[in-house]
């Protein structure tokens, strides 16, 4: 891949207007961040979905801000080139605007972030002023919000219903006219995200298992990879089952160990037998 620029606001806003799709992926660590950006990754999503794919937990609720920094920092490091958010955790940006600023000036100052992603609708059209106030861009997230999974009735398909879709598109303008640069759908009729795509005026719209017509698509990384084997949802295609490689890489490890196939001489160190009779001298 040539040498690229860092990817920027205006850069994105340009694609998003001239209708180029705009890739986005999650990543939580340092070599992960370095493939992406070599690959011509333009976004890449610190997600608090690390809670489960990265620490094991049932859920993102677990995930702290000291989590998010630590893997943000990380993947900062590996990806000088991508315009990388930060995904705000759970109650780090719902119990007020002050809050949520400090917390939002944590992703940029200690991580290098170019902006940050919250949760949630109208009802968070606050705190997203407040963070844009700030100084900071910031991306809003409607449809399936993990961190409000229990109150949405588990991992399902949002605005199926007339009245529901609306109140998702009404949200979203909700959030546009807060300051939100770029809204994620997650998991809502295609045709809708295409009605809140068309109708979006100063904001680009991204997609998750939300159809084609957005400004671009998000995929969880260890989805796309077969490496979360948990879960495999319906909106992730598999590009590659990374998975399957390396537990069967794995299983042959353990295998040569137990019969003593590995190591073979190519992989270790000698010694010469001179330097050898002299230790066997001096251990005397």
């Amino acid at each position: 891949m040539t040498e690229r620029k860092k990817i920027n606001l205006p850069y994105l806003f340009q694609k998003a207007q001239a209708k180029e799709p705009i890739s986005w992926l999650t990543c939580y660590d340092y070599p992960t961040a370095y493939l992406q950006d070599q690959a011509g990754v333009e976004m890449i999503l610190v997600g608090d979905s690390l809670g489960m794919t990265m620490l094991g937990f049932d859920s993102t609720l677990p995930v702290t801000m000291d989590d998010m920094i630590r893997h943000a920092s990380a993947v900062r490091r590996g990806a000088p080139t991508a315009f990388v958010v930060g995904d705000m955790p759970y109650m780090t940006y719902q119990p007020g605007n002050e809050i949520a600023v400090k917390n939002a000036g944590r992703f940029m100052a200690e991580a290098g972030c170019d902006a940050i992603k919250l949760e949630g609708g109208a009802a968070m059209a606050p705190r997203i002023q407040a963070i844009v106030d700030a100084g900071i861009p910031a991306i809003g997230h409607l449809g399936l919000t993990p961190q409000s999974v229990a109150a949405l009735g588990g991992f399902r398909l949002q605005g199926k219903s007339a009245d529901m879709a609306k109140k998702i598109a009404d949200d979203a303008k909700a959030l546009e006219k807060a300051g939100a640069f770029a809204i994620l759908l997650e998991l809502v009729p295609d045709r809708l995200c295409k009605m809140i795509t068309e109708r979006a005026e100063n904001c680009i719209i991204m997609s998750l298992g939300s159809g084609p017509d957005a400004h671009g698509q998000l995929l969880i990384y260890h989805d796309m990879f077969g490496l979360y084997p948990k879960f495999k949802p319906k909106m992730a295609k598999v590009f590659g089952n990374a998975g399957e490689v390396i537990l069967n890489g794995l299983k042959q490890y353990v295998s040569e160990v137990k019969s003593v196939t590995f190591p073979a001489p190519e992989n270790w160190f000698g010694m010469p037998d001179e330097e050898f009779d002299e230790l066997k001298k001096i251990l005397k």
